[in-house]
């Protein structure tokens, strides 16, 4: 038997719309990795921290889950490229 997921909605602002001023790429040991700019981080880590405290607004969680799913995205994409030049 499989397990089934329940998508459950979420509101967010769409990831693709810090792509052009979000996101910065870097050299890390010889490998150019995408990552969020210090700006984008830094926004990310003041979300969380009101989040903990349940102080977030409907559309500051939004904000959250965007920038959320855009760093998931990164991680998968940067951990791809490491992989692809391991080889």
């Amino acid at each position: 038997m499989m397990n089934s997921q329940v998508m459950v909605p979420v509101s967010m602002i769409e990831p693709s719309s810090w792509l052009r001023s979000g996101i910065t790429v870097e050299k890390v040991d010889g490998i150019s990795l995408i990552k969020l700019t210090s700006e984008i981080h830094a926004r990310l880590e003041d979300l969380l921290e009101k989040r903990k405290d349940g102080l977030l607004s409907p559309e500051e969680e939004a904000e959250y889950a965007g920038i959320s799913e855009l760093e998931r995205i990164l991680t998968f994409v940067n951990a791809k490229l490491i992989a692809s030049c391991a080889h």
